[in-house]
C-alpha cells in the first residue's frame, strides 16, 4: 500500500494535464504514492492521452461530468493510502512541494487538512485560504481578490505579507489540498452536492467539526493557471458558482437564503431552478 494518492480530476484540460504530470513525473515525491486520473468525460481526447502518455497512472472514465467534488470522491474511493492529496490539473507542483505537505501533517497529531502558497505563473500569489464563507467574508475576500488582481498595491502588498505567514485559516483552496484519509472519511468525503465551487471550503469546515486543524503552509509553494477551463465557458462557469453559493448558504445559512436569492434575481443572475 502507497503512503499517498494524488487524485487529479479532469474536463477538458489536455494541455494542462500533461504539463501537470509531467512536472509529477519529473519530480517525483519521495512518498511512496500513486497518482489517480478521473476524467470527466472529456471531449478532447484526455483520457486517451493519459492512458498513451502515462501508463502508470490510474485512470478512471466518469460516463458524464459529474463535477469536482463527486470527480474527487471516486479518486479517493478507489485508495486506501494514508494521505490523499487534491490536486488541480492545471498546477505545476516542484521538487519536494508535496514532501513539506506531507511533513506538515506529520508535524501536528491534531491537523487533518493543508494546502501551500500557490502563485500564478508570474509569481503572483492567490488569496488560498480564508475565513468561514459567510456575506461578510465572502465580500471580503472577493474584494481583496479583485483589487488584488487589478494590481491595486496595498492589497497585493497585503496579500503578499499574509501569504509568507503559516496559519491555522477555516479552509485552503482545493487546487492543492493535503487530507489524512481517516479524517476525510469522518468528514463525510466531500459533498457532492457542490458541482464546481465551494465543495473545498465546506469540506474544510467538515475537518474542522470533527476537531482537527487546517494549515496553511506558505514554504511550500505551487504554480495554478487558474481560470483557464472557466474562461473557455464563462457563462457555465458563472451557473456553477451561483448554485454552488446557494447550495452552501442552503446549508450553513438558510437564514440568509431568500436575501441571496433576492440579490441574485435582481441582478439577473438567479440560477434556474
Amino acid at each position: 500500500m502507497t503512503d499517498l494518492t494524488i487524485v487529479i480530476v479532469s474536463y477538458n484540460t489536455r494541455q494542462e494535464l500533461d504539463a501537470c504530470l509531467a512536472a509529477l513525473a519529473a519530480h517525483p515525491p519521495q512518498t511512496s504514492h500513486e497518482v489517480v486520473v478521473v476524467d470527466n468525460a472529456s471531449t478532447d481526447g484526455t483520457a486517451a492521452a493519459v492512458a498513451e502518455r502515462w501508463p502508470g497512472v490510474r485512470l478512471i472514465r466518469t460516463e458524464r461530468n459529474v463535477g469536482f467534488a463527486a470527480g474527487n470522491n471516486l479518486g479517493i474511493r478507489a485508495s486506501s493510502s494514508q494521505y490523499v492529496l487534491l490536486l488541480n490539473s492545471d498546477t505545476l507542483v516542484p521538487d519536494g512541494a508535496i514532501d513539506r505537505l506531507v511533513e506538515r501533517l506529520n508535524a501536528d497529531p491534531n491537523a487533518a487538512a493543508a494546502g501551500p502558497r500557490i502563485v500564478d505563473g508570474a509569481g503572483k500569489a492567490e488569496l488560498s485560504f480564508g475565513r468561514m464563507m459567510s456575506p461578510f467574508h465572502e465580500a471580503r475576500q472577493k474584494l481583496i481578490v479583485k483589487l488584488h488582481d487589478a494590481g491595486f498595491a496595498p492589497v497585493s502588498r497585503y496579500v503578499e505579507r499574509i501569504t509568507r505567514e503559516p496559519s491555522n485559516p477555516d479552509w485552503v483552496s482545493g487546487a492543492c489540498l493535503l487530507v489524512c484519509r481517516e479524517d476525510a472519511v469522518a468528514a463525510g468525503l466531500l459533498d457532492e452536492r457542490y458541482f464546481l465551487y465551494a465543495e473545498d471550503v465546506d469540506f474544510c469546515a467538515a475537518l474542522r467539526a470533527t476537531g482537527n486543524r487546517i494549515w496553511f503552509t506558505p514554504d511550500v509553494e505551487i504554480v495554478h493557471h487558474r481560470g483557464r477551463a472557466g474562461r473557455q465557458r464563462p457563462a457555465a462557469t458563472e451557473l456553477a458558482y451561483r448554485r454552488a453559493q446557494l447550495a452552501f448558504y442552503a446549508k450553513h445559512h438558510p437564514a440568509w437564503v431568500p436575501w441571496l436569492r433576492a440579490y441574485l434575481r435582481l441582478c439577473g443572475k438567479l440560477p434556474p431552478s
